[in-house]
């Protein structure tokens, strides 16, 4: 049974950073591909950005380009979003979902989620 634990969210001043952590347990696959996706209140889930198993490339939506990043370390089968010079627009629930396919990952249906973690930024 694949688990996901996405957390380090928390409230944070405009221009603040944030570092969210996605970490995947069990399984026989450990070839994941690991995105990031969030959900304002009362908007629909959005994706944010996504890196590959092998960490060589990443992709990000227009509006977090230059602010965000996503690296991963494979040896703890975790992938970590680095926020910084948050705005109060990138405030949402962030999930972390997990799919051995990067193409599910890109498309918003990876097999695997993580329960969210909130992340608010003050204006």
């Amino acid at each position: 049974q694949v688990q996901v634990a996405d957390s380090g969210g928390g409230l944070v001043p405009t221009g603040g950073s944030l570092r969210l952590s996605c970490a995947v347990s069990g399984g026989t696959n450990s070839k994941y591909a690991m995105g990031w996706f969030r959900q304002a209140l009362g908007k629909e889930r959005e994706y944010v950005g996504h890196i590959t198993w092998s960490g060589l490339t990443t992709s990000f939506r227009d509006s977090v380009k230059g602010r965000f990043t996503i690296f991963r370390d494979n040896a703890k089968n975790t992938a970590y979003l680095q926020m910084n010079n948050l705005k109060p627009e990138d405030t949402a629930v962030y999930y972390c979902g997990v799919d051995g396919s990067t193409a599910a990952v890109i498309n918003g249906s990876p097999a695997y989620w993580g329960q969210g973690t909130q992340v608010t930024v003050s204006s």
